[in-house]
C-alpha cells in the first residue's frame, strides 16, 4: 500500500481519486460561503454542469473564470452578440449556447436582486430557516438530490427571472456553498 493512501482521511465517496475532486471536497464543498461574487460564481457553473459530470466544470473552472471576466456580473450583464460568440468558441468552457444565454441573464437577474436591496445570501439562508443546515448521512443513497427548501428557492429564483436553476441545480449549489453540509458522519471534514 502507498503511504498516500494509509494516511488518506476518510471522504465522502463522490471524492474519488481525482486531486481536483479530493481538494474541492476536502477544502470547498460544504463550506459556508458569504461571498456575493463566489455564490454568483457557484450558481453560474452550477448551471452550467447541468446534464455533466461536476468534474467537467471544475476542470474547466478557470476557463470560466477568464471567459466570464472573474465572474464579474456586471461585466456578465453588458455581454452582447460578440462576446456571446467568443463564448461559443472557447474551448475553455462548455459551449451551450443555453448555458451562456443563461448565464448573461442570471448576471442580469442577479444585479436586479441587488438592486432590490436583495442578495442569494439572503435567499439562500432563508431557504434553511437563517443558518445553514448540518445533515447527518450516513451514506451516500441517503443524500437527496433536492429538498422542499430547494424546490422554494428554486421556484424563488426562476420568479427572479434566473435560469437553469431547477431544484436539483440548486441544491447542488446549496451543497457547494455550504447552505447545506452534507458531508457524511464518516467523512474527516465533519470533524
Amino acid at each position: 500500500m502507498v503511504a498516500a493512501e494509509i494516511s488518506a482521511p476518510p471522504r465522502c465517496p463522490w471524492a474519488g481519486s481525482d486531486p481536483l475532486y479530493v481538494a474541492y471536497h476536502d477544502e470547498e464543498w460544504g463550506t459556508p460561503s458569504e461571498d456575493e461574487r463566489h455564490l454568483f460564481a457557484m450558481l453560474l457553473l452550477e448551471g452550467a454542469q447541468a446534464g455533466l459530470a461536476w468534474i467537467t466544470i471544475l476542470r474547466k473552472r478557470e476557463g470560466y473564470r477568464r471567459a466570464f471576466d472573474g465572474f464579474d456580473p456586471e461585466r456578465i450583464a453588458r455581454y452582447g452578440e460578440a462576446k456571446v460568440a467568443a463564448l461559443l468558441a472557447d474551448p475553455g468552457i462548455v459551449r451551450n449556447r443555453a448555458k451562456v444565454a443563461a448565464a448573461i441573464g442570471n448576471a442580469r437577474a442577479y444585479l436586479a436582486l441587488r438592486e432590490a436591496g436583495g442578495s442569494l445570501g439572503a435567499l439562500a439562508r432563508d431557504a434553511v430557516g437563517g443558518a445553514p443546515r448540518r445533515n447527518a448521512w450516513r451514506t451516500m443513497a441517503e443524500v437527496p438530490a433536492r429538498t422542499p427548501e430547494s424546490d422554494a428557492l428554486s421556484r424563488e429564483l426562476q420568479r427572479r427571472g434566473f435560469k437553469f436553476v431547477g431544484s436539483t441545480i440548486v441544491y447542488a449549489w446549496m451543497q457547494a456553498v455550504g447552505v447545506v453540509d452534507d458531508h457524511l458522519l464518516s467523512c474527516f471534514r465533519r470533524s
